[in-house]
């Protein structure tokens, strides 16, 4: 029987709370980016950009392979405590963003692309505000994630999100590459066997293919920059995709 990598670690850290939400609140009326993956979800959910190439606002885009360097954009200026927290984690930093849920809202079953500890990334979830009837499934296996926690998710397994309460989920949600740092951090967690690379599953592809039919109904320059991208990655991995 093939070992399953492991789907999700809670991490030993314990941010502050009251700073959290003190900076969400400096924020919390600002310009929120709609999810671009409109059949992904139903209801309320949106973003603000932390860290994004070019420290572009607008990009609320996890999978970039861009050359700009990844910088804060000028909303995390604003917000020391939540730099301080995304910097405590000492991996380089791909993205980093507020997703807010809002009340009724769900995300669908999905997967995410290549974006598991194994694939030298990984993905943190730190709350900041929820409630008791939100339910992150994730593998079949509900997670309940509290305010100042900090949780790994390996979404490459199938996920989903319902926010059935009647206050709005935020999280803040960071994505970082791996390094010796967050090896030995892991490693201290569960098995380094339980981190290795599974081979390729055609839901990769067609998950990328999926997200480039939605990307085509939104026309801004983040938009298209990360069509190109995905574009290129099709025909590096498939080159009888042309």
């Amino acid at each position: 029987m093939m070992r399953k990598n492991s789907t999700y670690l809670k991490l030993p850290f314990q941010f502050d709370q009251e700073k959290l939400a003190h900076d969400l609140s400096l924020i919390m009326e600002g310009k929120w980016v709609a999810h671009f993956n409109t059949n992904g979800y139903k209801g309320d959910w949106k973003a603000i950009s932390l860290y994004a190439p070019g420290g572009d606002d607008a990009n609320i885009f996890a999978l970039s392979a861009s050359d700009s360097e990844i910088s804060e954009t000028s909303i995390l200026k604003k917000c020391l405590y939540l730099k301080e927290v995304i910097g405590s984690i000492k991996c380089p930093i791909l993205t980093a963003r507020l997703l807010r849920l809002g009340v009724g809202a769900e995300i669908k079953a999905h997967r995410d692309h290549e974006l598991g500890y194994e694939n030298n990334n990984f993905r943190l979830h730190i709350p900041i505000c929820t409630n008791s009837k939100v339910q992150f499934v994730l593998d079949g296996k509900l997670l309940k994630m509290l305010p100042g926690e900090c949780w790994y998710t390996n979404v490459n397994y199938v996920h989903s999100v319902l926010n059935a309460g009647k206050s709005e989920r935020v999280h803040l949600v960071i994505d970082y590459e791996r390094n010796e740092w967050s090896d030995q951090l892991f490693f201290s967690l569960a098995p380094e066997r339980s981190f290795k690379p599974e081979a390729s599953e055609n839901h990769s592809l067609e998950r990328v293919k999926m997200i480039l039919e939605e990307l085509k109904h939104h026309d801004t320059p983040a938009t298209h920059q990360l069509i190109n991208e995905l574009k290129l990655k099709l025909i590096d991995t498939n080159p009888s995709i042309h």
